[in-house]
């Protein structure tokens, strides 16, 4: 067993359910304090559940020597985890980390646990092998990524910008890989934007319409005609907004009763093609074309972000190659992550991880092999942005 994989083992086996960390954190702090990383814990939260944050930082020797250049790369991820769906239904204990047919079975085993232990461990190789670099190093932790998200990585990076902490890099190690640590990065997230809408109509009889009006049989016209609307064509960089319906309420529960209202959710994924403001004018638009009695309440849950080539992609690139061959494809796609919120504060910001087949789900795992090859990465990564200061 590799130093990386005994290192997830050891927090796989902490119940860290959103928004408890179980002490993982405590567990990393320890070992990057060894190698001269200060800890600092931010919690955050309401008083019964609180939320642990972890900002670990090592200074690179040039850090205070204004003659020298120096360089700041952040490893972010979060040690928190989705609840297991039924401890009876895994073919192994999910806090039990598990090695079975060359994968580490367990909750986290992907999402993202294994990430972390291949941050810490190719941290300490590195600066094995290199105690003098000019590169400065941390790691942000949260236990609040697969919750709300209100008091983690978003609290953090408050904190960070409020006292001028400056970023140049990061890494948030979430499970990007279709088939092999490397063969997808992605540079950059589509935002989110979520609705409720209220459509009123009146309430009567099923055997009397003439007397109601059915706020259902109006909402159908216009949901249709939002699903065929084209919203953009996106970019380079972003595939095209989509449009979906996540729910539908109406009814009193009685088969001969025409509701007298009906709310319906809906969300759009969306690139930097159109704004919030741009596609919230269009609904407004077409609610009104409708003549309909509504109340439209809108969420923000992200803006969308983007690194365009550069020197962390670059090295990125260059370390999976060597390491594993592969050409990594980049790509926007998928939910939201933190590196919403750190892209605010940091320029250059990729998310890089394991193969992700299996999270959330029943039984998750990750092969053994590809946990050493994405801490081999995360070392190359820190070879590579090293070896650019020093030149």
């Amino acid at each position: 067993m590799t130093r990386s994989v005994e290192l997830a083992c050891e927090l796989i086996a902490r119940r860290s359910v959103t928004p408890h960390d179980d002490r993982c954190q405590a567990i990393v702090g320890e070992r990057l304090a060894r190698l001269g990383f200060v800890n600092e814990i931010m919690v955050a939260g309401p008083a019964h559940a609180p939320v642990t944050n972890l900002w670990s930082k090592r200074s690179g020797p040039s850090a205070n020597q204004a003659h020298r250049a120096t360089k700041l790369i952040v490893f972010a991820g979060h040690t928190d985890v989705v609840p297991t769906g039924g401890d009876d239904l895994w073919r192994s204990d999910p806090f039990t980390p598990t090695l079975r047919d060359g994968h580490l079975y367990g909750r986290g085993a992907a999402d993202m646990k294994s990430s972390i232990a291949a941050f810490v461990v190719a941290v300490e190789e590195f600066l094995l092998a290199a105690p003098a670099s000019a590169l400065s190093i941390a790691l942000l932790l949260t236990s609040d990524e697969e919750g709300p998200a209100i008091d983690g990585t978003f609290r953090v990076c408050e904190a960070l910008q409020s006292r001028g902490e400056r970023l140049d890099y990061c890494i948030v190690g979430e499970p990007t890989a279709l088939l092999h640590s490397g063969d997808m990065i992605k540079n950059g997230r589509r935002g989110s934007l979520s609705a409720r809408l209220t459509i009123r109509g009146k309430q009567g009889h099923v055997a009397y319409p003439d007397l109601a009006r059915n706020p259902i049989h109006l909402a159908a016209p216009l949901l249709s005609e939002w699903a065929a609307t084209s919203w953009d064509a996106g970019n380079e960089f972003f595939p095209p907004t989509t449009w979906q319906v996540s729910n539908i309420h109406a009814g009193t529960g009685a088969g001969n009763v025409i509701p007298g209202s009906v709310v319906i959710d809906f969300n759009f994924r969306f690139g930097t093609a159109s704004t919030p403001q741009s596609l919230q004018q269009r609904v407004q638009a077409t609610l009104l074309q409708h003549a309909l009695d509504f109340e439209l309440v809108w969420t923000l849950g992200a803006e969308p972000f983007l690194t365009p080539p550069g020197a962390l992609l670059q090295v990125a690139r260059e370390a999976i190659m060597l390491e594993t061959g592969i050409d990594a494809a980049l790509s926007t796609t998928g939910g939201t992550s933190d590196g919403r919120f750190i892209a605010k504060i940091c320029p250059q910001v990729i998310e890089l991880g394991p193969p992700n087949a299996s999270i959330h789900q029943i039984d998750e795992h990750v092969p053994l092999d590809e946990i050493e090859a994405l801490k081999n990465i995360y070392r190359r990564v820190l070879e590579g942005l090293s070896r650019r200061l020093q030149a």
